[in-house]
């Protein structure tokens, strides 16, 4: 990757896991030297975060990191459904590969086989993540439609949005499993609709799944207001989307 776009995904990883916090100066120079780069890719990295509102430009000299609010996610979190929405129904009605097939149902049963063991850990959310990144990407790729995955850069700025990021709460680990869990098997409702060809009811499930963090508040809460023990997971983009990643 080029210089500017490795300083701009490592700053919003900073953002996302709260090594920098809402309100927290950043200077060209200083973020220029820890980083290790020239001032040119800093200088584009935070106007690009500036555009995107996770960064806000001070009067006199400098940006601060913007609060994202419940309120940013939700609103994020309803785009986001509407356009996986759009993915999944195209998806179904162009049909899968048997690549896209074979991917999709892998994921799915990495996924069954790790709520078949009783014992669950960071680590565990971790593989969750990593495998709902491909079964999300998978999808997109075969709605074969550029535009929505050009559309989902704008959503993907906010972290909690992104389906690169997760929210974590790991006070609970019973509850977070729960979570995951209604997680999981949304997946295998979402797959089932695509591969029988089911436009709209694959478009319907993942809207509900793009937006099920409604149904965790509290979690939400917990992240806006930087609680203990809320933590974001960040993935970096799979390898084939390094060409068009935010």
């Amino acid at each position: 990757m080029q210089h500017g776009h490795q300083v701009l995904v490592r700053l919003r990883e900073m953002i996302a896991s709260g090594q920098l916090q809402p309100g927290e100066r950043i200077i060209e120079i200083p973020t220029a030297e820890l980083l290790g780069v020239s001032r040119l890719p800093v200088r584009l990295a935070l106007r690009i975060l500036e555009q995107e509102g996770l960064l806000e430009k001070l009067p006199r000299r400098g940006f601060a990191v913007r609060k994202i609010t419940t309120q940013d996610f939700l609103g994020a979190l309803d785009v986001r459904g509407v356009l996986e929405g759009l993915a999944a129904r195209q998806a179904a009605e162009k049909g899968l590969s048997a690549e896209n097939v074979q991917a999709l149902e892998q994921a799915l049963a990495q996924i069954d086989a790790m709520f078949e063991d009783d014992a669950f850990e960071v680590t565990h959310i971790e593989h969750y993540h990593r495998v709902n990144m491909l079964f999300h990407e998978t999808i997109l790729e075969a709605s074969g439609n550029a535009a929505i995955k050009l559309a989902l850069t704008k959503v993907e700025s906010l972290p909690f949005a992104s389906v690169q990021s997760l929210v974590v709460d790991t006070r609970n680990m019973v509850a977070e499993r729960k979570r995951l869990l209604y997680a999981h098997l949304q997946h295998h409702a979402i797959l089932g609709a695509i591969k029988a060809g089911q436009g709209a009811r694959a478009e319907a499930l993942m809207k509900e799944h793009a937006n099920s963090p409604i149904l965790f508040n509290d979690l939400l809460k917990g992240f806006s207001e930087n609680a203990e023990g809320v933590q974001v997971i960040q993935t970096p983009s799979l390898p084939h989307e390094d060409t068009q990643s935010s």
